[in-house]
């Protein structure tokens, strides 16, 4: 299937590993055209380097509020257009609802929520008819992860300003759409693991409760990500797409 990607322009924040990084690595090779980000410069070089001439490294920190227009002029600098975001932030400090600080809310506040949404506005004021803005949330959109209260506090209301968003841009042909990964086997969800204290059986436990009975791939997830960002889903906006492998109960 042609997902129609070649020569399109996308910026992938949080790119220099995880869900960012296999979604800018499935962009690229269907034929996209990527910005990639991270916080230093030379892990972003290092992972634009490892996906080709078709992309680009720029260090940024998504609770900057000059990134965003940064990371669109090189986008449109580097590659002459701009054609969508993958809004990817790391995840905030683990913690029950009393263990988290003022302090890890306040920065998680700024990168995960306003910086999202600093984002997709800037992104919103350069797109045209079939951009597309997209958002790495999580599945506790929908259902509370234990240990995750701060998490579980910020993705519903950035989900909810993406549903918002979507509608705003629906007229004008922009779509916005959400990704909620549950257990995906990258370094941040063997670190959640390993709080355990056991991670070898936190893994068995989780991936019982999991109705493919195993944690997905960063592969499956950048090919799930590629596809909604691409002009193949041109009908679908405002939708929160969970990539959990069945581990969401409701409908």
């Amino acid at each position: 299937m042609d997902l129609g990607l070649k020569d399109r322009v996308y910026v992938v924040t949080g790119a220099t590993r995880g869900l960012g990084y296999a979604s800018a690595r499935e962009l690229t090779a269907d034929g996209a055209k990527v910005v990639v980000t991270g916080r230093g410069a030379a892990r972003a070089a290092e992972a634009a380097a490892s996906l080709g001439p078709n992309a680009v490294g720029v260090a940024a920190d998504n609770a900057d509020p000059a990134a965003a227009a940064t990371l669109i002029a090189t986008a449109k600098e580097r590659f002459g257009r701009f054609d969508g975001i993958l809004i990817s932030v790391g995840g905030p400090a683990p913690g029950a609802a009393a263990d988290n600080t003022d302090e890890q809310w306040a920065a998680a506040f700024e990168s995960v929520f306003l910086g999202a949404v600093r984002l997709a506005r800037a992104a919103a004021g350069e797109l045209g008819e079939g951009g597309v803005i997209g958002f790495v949330l999580s599945g506790s959109v929908h259902e509370p992860i234990p240990g995750l209260t701060i998490s579980n506090g910020l993705r519903p209301g950035l989900a909810g300003f993406a549903k918002s968003l979507s509608v705003d841009l629906g007229p004008r042909g922009i779509r916005v759409v959400g990704l909620l990964p549950a257990r995906i086997d990258t370094d941040r969800v063997r670190e959640l693991d390993a709080l355990s204290g056991d991670a070898g059986a936190a893994r068995t436990a989780n991936e019982s409760r999991i109705p493919l009975r195993r944690y997905g791939t960063p592969e499956e997830f950048g090919r799930t990500a590629a596809f909604v960002l691409s002009p193949a889903a041109s009908y679908l906006t405002g939708l929160m797409l969970p990539v959990d492998g069945g581990s969401r109960h409701g409908f």
